[in-house]
């Protein structure tokens, strides 16, 4: 891994970005947005995550977070171990998931090319942490990160994505209490 991409200071504000596997678009249904979304909301009543901004794309997710107990890399990993068991458990037993067989077969595919895994890997192992260390770049991840969905097509506003924190930018209540900055 570079070095450019590590956390560095354990108690700085981060942007970090995490992909599913093979990009594959997972987050298509409401149970596996509410599954991340609930974990999130877990972590940062129970682990010191702090929240700053969020968006779950279909195949990632974008974050601005801090870690109160200077420890981002461990916070994020435990993060991502939880939800990577809890959403392969929901695929493999949800009922009606025409991509069930598919998508498990990549994880397993994924996970048999990576000697950290067992199984199955859900998450790409990097994260590409960015220190952010003033308002404009904080202004600047922000923006990025509410502007996904409309880059995608998926809504034409900003506030209109229902999982992000672009809502509450915008005078409104997100799924996610978050932290101001």
């Amino acid at each position: 891994m570079s070095r450019k991409y590590k956390f560095h200071n354990k108690e700085g504000l981060y942007f970090v970005s995490f992909a599913v596997v093979y990009w594959i678009d997972v987050f298509t249904r409401e149970e596996y947005f509410a599954l991340l979304t609930d974990s999130l909301d877990y972590c940062r009543k129970n682990k010191g995550m702090e929240i700053y901004a969020w968006c779950i794309m279909p195949s990632h997710v974008h974050l601005i977070f801090r870690a109160n107990d200077n420890n981002p890399s461990v916070l994020l990993k435990e993060l991502k171990t939880y939800t990577s068991k809890q959403l392969q458990k929901a695929i493999a037993e949800h009922n009606q998931e025409s991509r069930k067989k598919w998508m498990l077969w990549l994880m397993e595919r994924a996970g048999l090319k990576n000697s950290n895994v067992k199984h199955r890997q859900f998450w790409q192992q990097h994260n590409k942490p960015i220190e952010l260390w003033s308002p404009a770049v904080i202004d600047q991840k922000i923006d990025y990160i509410h502007n996904n969905p409309v880059e995608a097509g998926f809504v034409s506003e900003p506030e209109h994505w229902k999982y992000s924190s672009a809502v509450d930018f915008s005078g409104g209540k997100g799924l996610l209490e978050i932290d101001l900055v």
